[in-house]
């Protein structure tokens, strides 16, 4: 599966996160070892069990659509 992820320079480090596995970060000093990082770090969420507890409840949470000021994802570049 393909993940999104933002990433970027900051100073002398490369910063990154995953757009959607909210949790899944790292920092780095080169993009390569950043994007690893990453890649292991969604790999060790997704192969973590959650218990289900009973009595819990799974639900959905209603978020209004965002009001965009800037173009959509689909339009950006990707490098």
């Amino acid at each position: 599966m393909k993940y999104r992820a933002v990433i970027k320079r900051s100073g002398e480090w490369w910063i990154g996160w995953l757009i959607d596995l909210p949790g899944v970060n790292a920092q780095e000093k080169t993009k390569a070892e950043l994007i690893e990082s990453l890649r292991v770090g969604a790999e060790d969420m997704l192969d973590t069990e959650v218990p289900f507890d009973p009595g819990a409840e799974m639900t959905t949470v209603d978020i209004p659509d965002p009001v965009w000021t800037k173009p959509p994802f689909e339009n950006l570049p990707v490098s």
